[in-house]
């Protein structure tokens, strides 16, 4: 089972409580996109094998939205963080990087 710290309200919840958002750090599309620019914003996700930065919602909680950088195939979680941010902090950086010395961030946003 999948366990994530809500980082406003510090409770560790189990996937159960939490409603999934899809990707995170991508750039979200509105009116005045061309058409191309919409649907690659509406269609087009990276699903990477390994780590992944995900939004997620404390539903059944505080309800606010956050990210959480996770690896896929393990289930490791390293760590959550604001949703209102553009980037992980460099502890969740570092705790990736440690255990995943290639990925870094910015290719990490090519994929979107």
């Amino acid at each position: 089972m999948l366990i994530l710290e809500c980082p406003y309200c510090g409770v560790e919840a189990e996937e159960t409580e939490l409603h999934a958002g899809g990707q995170a750090h991508i750039k979200r599309e509105t009116v005045g996109s061309d058409d191309d620019a919409f649907e690659h914003y509406l269609f087009s996700r990276a699903n990477p094998r390994g780590v992944h930065l995900e939004r997620w919602r404390h539903a059944n909680g505080c309800g606010k939205w956050f990210h959480a950088a996770r690896s896929t195939t393990t289930l490791e979680v390293f760590g959550t963080y604001s949703a209102q941010t553009f980037e992980p902090p460099k502890a969740i950086v570092d705790a990736i990087t440690a255990k995943h010395p290639n990925w870094s961030f910015d290719q990490w946003k090519d994929l979107s």
